[in-house]
């Protein structure tokens, strides 16, 4: 049994990591300053495991927090999930991404160093890709971004490379993914963001059950099956499977140095797609209107997942339909309990 550390544990992907981990035998303790989430996720979580994870308030830019957690918890292991991600607010505020997101990821290595903790899993994203060739990514391609956001996650992973340079007992995989949507199948936890969503599903579910008027798609000039943008989009639980598997494998294997992996399905499926399948699985209607583009945005991006295949062992099982379903499932619950308070 290890005890596991999640930096933004009580987010969308950090909650659902929370309960993979719990599920398979390990301890968790979570970090969360409450910025995008909300502290009844730790109820929804034990009611899912029937087991508690332990939980800091704080936030992880602020360096003497982590060292007093670090110093109460005999930490294994750290998955890194902490951050701002809206790509369009990061357009809008790049100063405020990049002073939270990088100056996260450095105070956490050094908590880390100065307590002898030598395995990370850190939260990446497609976006570090360059916007150039082939849609299909691999993770040896060239790196640049079109978003603050982008590099922030780029910048990140060169700090962590470079730290593992220096400390030959230290490693890390950056897991690059794709598009995580959906929600568990309990329908306790998903993702809930504050204000008006930046991302499409949230967006979606938010029409679905009347929040929002209609869905805004930006762009329908795209070079693309049907013009509007394209997206490798991945069920939650199976990007939380992928964390476990990520952290099992540093666990378990005499590694050094830091690993880039892909996570997503290897398919790409477009808005208007996206907005069928919704449609056809909950039998609903999703009134939409075409809007301009996004700046930052780009027209298709889906991953080769071989690697994740060949070294973590995990691959993709949801399907685009799953991941709908239990979108929508998770957004009436949550009126149902806004209702009922």
């Amino acid at each position: 049994m290890s005890r596991i550390l999640l930096t933004g544990g009580l987010g969308y992907i950090g909650s659902h990591c929370a309960v993979e981990l719990l599920e398979n035998g390990h301890e968790v303790v979570i970090i969360d300053n409450l910025y995008n989430s909300k502290v009844e996720v730790l109820d929804y979580i034990r009611q899912i495991t029937s087991k508690e994870a332990v939980f800091y308030q704080g936030d992880c830019c602020d360096e003497s927090f982590l060292s007093d957690v670090f110093s109460k918890e005999s930490i294994d292991a750290v998955v890194h999930l902490a951050g701002y991600k809206a790509v369009g607010e990061s357009v809008v505020q790049p100063l405020k991404y990049y002073s939270n997101n990088v100056n996260a990821t450095i105070a956490l290595l050094n908590a880390m160093k100065n307590h002898n903790v030598n395995r990370l899993v850190f939260s990446s994203s497609a976006t570090v890709y360059e916007n150039s060739g082939s849609y299909e990514k691999i993770e040896k391609d060239k790196l640049w971004c079109t978003n603050p956001y982008g590099f922030t996650k780029m910048f990140s992973e060169q700090i962590i490379r470079d730290y593992c340079v220096s400390n030959q007992s230290f490693s890390a995989i950056n897991l690059r993914y794709f598009n995580p949507i959906g929600a568990h199948p309990s329908g306790l936890i998903g993702e809930n963001p504050n204000g008006i969503p930046n991302n499409l599903m949230p967006y979606i579910q938010q029409v679905a059950v009347g929040i929002l008027p209609m869905l805004k798609v930006y762009g329908n000039d795209y070079d693309t099956v049907d013009g509007t943008g394209m997206r490798d989009y991945i069920h939650v639980v199976d990007l939380a499977k992928a964390h476990l598997s990520a952290i099992s494998y540093l666990l378990e294997n005499d590694i050094k140095g830091c690993d880039d992996i892909n996570i997503g399905t290897g398919k790409s499926t477009s808005v208007l797609q996206l907005v069928n399948a919704f449609q056809k699985a909950n039998n609903i209607t999703i009134p939409y209107v075409i809007v301009e583009r996004r700046e930052g945005d780009i027209a298709n991006i889906y991953a080769d997942t071989t690697k994740a295949k060949q070294i973590l062992n995990w691959q993709s099982k949801y399907s685009i339909e799953d991941m709908c379903k239990d979108a929508y499932h998770w957004q009436l619950n949550l009126q149902k309990k806004r209702k009922l308070l």
